[in-house]
């Protein structure tokens, strides 16, 4: 565990360095990630004029995605496409985790260059959090990172299969933008779309914690449970693909 750990943070400390040499594109990326939750605040405040839970729920929500996001579809399919796969295969230590130490790299910039926009936009929306639901949202955004890195990394691994690996993992994303509560809050919902949304995979990635935040959820520990239980379900179906991957994978050239 000691050993996992120790390689994880050198690898996010390696991708960490090398994405601020690279801080103007990692710019236009943070920008395409705000521009979403944006609309929607603006789409649903024009829409629900006067009702501030609107404007905090998009605020918390464009942190969330900031602190989620993930780009395996690059990372990990472009890895498998260029050949340079290979080479993370023979290194003795697990694959994943230098895929996971860039992806924390460039959540933690993502998270830094778009600080300034959230604090901002919650100014200038005059949005006011509870303290207690801010710490209450911690253990949700956590499992919300974990299970989409999970289940970007198992899509991005349909590079080994097709080379369309980049639109399987568009559609997860257009999944969890409808779902997910960027669309619409999933309180906006009738019944039983509402329910059903509830216990969806992309709710939990994304509109979950800022839900939890934004202190619109009752049942908090439903929703921690609701989670977990994605979560491990999203680990273990990346587990089986990659095993089946790993037998699959050829590289060719040198």
């Amino acid at each position: 565990m000691t050993r996992t750990a120790v390689l994880l943070g050198m690898g996010f400390w390696r991708s960490s360095v090398e994405w601020w040499s690279f801080r103007s594109f990692v710019l236009t990326m943070v920008a395409g990630q705000v521009v979403t939750p944006l609309l929607g605040l603006l789409i649903w405040s024009a829409a629900v004029p006067g009702d501030g839970s609107i404007e905090t729920y998009y605020v918390v929500l464009l942190a969330v995605q900031l602190m989620t996001v993930s780009y395996e579809h690059h990372t990990l399919a472009g890895s498998i496409y260029g050949g340079d796969f290979a080479v993370e295969l023979v290194k003795p230590r697990p694959v994943v985790l230098d895929f996971l130490g860039t992806n924390l790299a460039l959540r933690f910039w993502h998270l830094a260059f778009g600080a300034p926009v959230i604090i901002g936009v919650g100014v200038l929306a005059g949005i006011s959090l509870s303290g207690r639901d801010l710490l209450l949202a911690l253990p949700a955004i956590v499992l919300a990172a974990g299970l989409r890195f999970a289940f970007t990394y198992t899509l991005a691994l349909t590079a080994v299969w097709t080379q369309r690996a980049h639109g399987a993992v568009g559609m997860g994303e257009a999944l969890i933008f409808l779902l997910g509560g960027t669309a619409a809050p999933l309180t906006f919902l009738p019944e039983p779309f509402r329910a059903a949304g509830a216990v969806l995979p992309f709710w939990s990635m994304l509109g979950a914690p800022a839900e939890v935040a934004a202190g619109n959820v009752d049942d908090v520990l439903r929703v921690y449970a609701v989670q977990a239980g994605w979560f491990a379900a999203a680990v273990l179906l990346a587990v089986l693909v990659w095993r089946r991957a790993v037998r699959r994978f050829t590289a060719f050239g040198g």
